[in-house]
């Protein structure tokens, strides 16, 4: 069967190719420019892709369009699709009806943390020899691939509350019928799509009412509008995790080293073990937590699940560390909300000390771009020594509101050329520097590094 999948530089469409081509059909994929790391696993698996949105490319007819959530009415290749009466379905739907049925699906939903946390009980199944699936919207370092298909019952996918298609406005999570449900944490994000809070709400309760009664939620305690959901309706039990109103009952992790990368695990305020490991901050800790509970859920004991953990070597742009040049750790974030920005800042400024520590921002998101969340920025980055700010030319406001409020610490920049130059320039030996954004950033860490490596003198 010849599958052409549209918008397939997406990390969930990109992943799902994959899983297509593993289950043996023909695949390709239609896209803007791609960047790594989907460019390179989609090459790796010998999926082509064809750049552009013409009809051209629907000759002749695939046996099947499988439509992506970037595609929209009146793009050429979209009417060409429903003029011509080509059989398309969504990602979501093609993955529930050909990979997840009659599996054991593992869900991670929130909107912080589900990469990280999908990876983390990936990983934990894997080393207790359960072999999953997997469709994560990042790349596992343990797995170096953000897609896999296997014999196992057991499927872990990272189930976001983004749209499905253009034409099923449901969320996409609500197509995966998970036995086992992390629900990590909702925050307003997404303003594309949703207009408040509550809306998302919705969406996750839509969610909570597709877990069987056998089945487990895991649940932040700590989250009340995660509580506002399940008071709309749970019929399923749960597995509540965190400080909020548990007293000394319930699951929470006890910080033995305050940068987060030292913990214990307590259950009814008992410890049941300890971990190592290399990833920072307490809210790591928490979607570790998460994941060990999802996978005791589906038979794996928590000394194994433990073990795990101190194995597992992270996920790509989640913090990863780019190496050191001239004296300069690097490092990229995907980060996309003011939330993740503070904690992930706030991670490592608890294991570089006194450190200098300069943030380069891209306000890449679509509710990044549509200045939601601007008021909020400037806290976020309160944990940074400096912070860089790249104002792209279509943006649509300004980033110097920011920079006010951050005072003399933070510098706006609308030029990459510049960008590069001037970090090259101020950029020290002992510095940390962490390049956020959710995108490609016109590749300006290795542009960065290069800037580094030309210094040669290590000043």
């Amino acid at each position: 069967m010849h599958i052409h999948i549209l918008g397939i530089g997406g990390t969930f469409m990109g992943g799902l190719a994959q899983l297509a081509r593993a289950a043996g059909h023909t695949v390709s994929g239609a896209d803007g420019p791609l960047y790594p790391p989907m460019s390179t696993q989609l090459a790796a698996a010998g999926i082509a892709v064809h750049s552009g949105y013409d009809p051209e490319q629907l000759s002749p007819p695939p046996d099947q369009v499988v439509v992506g959530n970037v595609m929209r009415r009146g793009l050429p290749v979209v009417e060409a699709l429903l003029d011509r009466g080509i059989d398309y379905t969504s990602g979501p739907q093609w993955l529930a009806e050909h990979v997840l049925r009659g599996r054991w699906v593992l869900a991670v939903a929130g909107t912080h943390g589900k990469t990280t946390t999908a990876s983390l009980l990936a990983h934990i199944l894997e080393h207790a020899g359960l072999s999953p699936g997997f469709l994560i919207g990042g790349v596992p370092a343990n797995f170096g691939v953000s897609a896999r298909l296997t014999e196992s019952p057991f499927f872990v996918v990272e189930a976001d509350e983004y749209d499905t298609a253009f034409f099923d406005k449901r969320s996409k999570f609500v197509h995966y019928r998970p036995r086992t449900l992390v629900l990590n944490n909702l925050e307003f994000d997404h303003a594309d799509i949703f207009p408040d809070v509550e809306a998302i709400q919705r969406q996750f309760h839509h969610l909570v009412r597709t877990v069987p009664s056998n089945g487990l939620i895991v649940d932040n305690a700590d989250d009340a509008r995660l509580r506002g959901v399940l008071a709309q309706g749970c019929w399923t039990p749960t597995a509540p995790f965190g400080d909020a109103d548990l007293g000394d009952a319930g699951w929470r992790v006890r910080l033995l080293q305050p940068d987060g990368s030292r913990f214990e695990i307590l259950q009814d305020g008992e410890s049941r073990g300890q971990v190592s490991w290399s990833l920072l901050g307490r809210h790591n800790a928490g979607n570790a937590l998460a994941a060990l509970l999802a996978a005791r859920h589906a038979g794996v004991p928590l000394p194994l699940g433990l073990q795990a953990l101190s194995s597992f070597r992270g996920v790509a742009r989640r913090l990863e560390s780019l190496g050191e040049v001239a004296g300069v750790q690097l490092y990229d974030d995907f980060a996309h909300h003011p939330t993740a920005i503070a904690t992930t800042l706030e991670g490592l400024r608890a294991r570089v000390g006194a450190a200098r520590l300069v943030a380069v921002l891209e306000p890449r998101s679509n509710t990044m771009r549509m200045g939601v969340h601007r008021d909020r920025l400037a806290d976020a980055l309160r944990a940074a020594d400096r912070s860089w700010l790249y104002q792209p030319a279509d943006l649509g406001w300004s980033l110097a509101g920011v920079a006010d409020a951050l005072g003399p610490r933070a510098h706006v920049e609308a030029d990459l050329d510049r960008l590069v130059a001037e970090l090259g320039d101020s950029l020290r030996p002992g510095d940390h520097v962490v390049f956020m954004s959710n995108g490609g950033f016109g590749g300006l860490p290795a542009r960065v590094r290069a800037a580094l490596a030309a210094r040669g003198d290590g000043t």
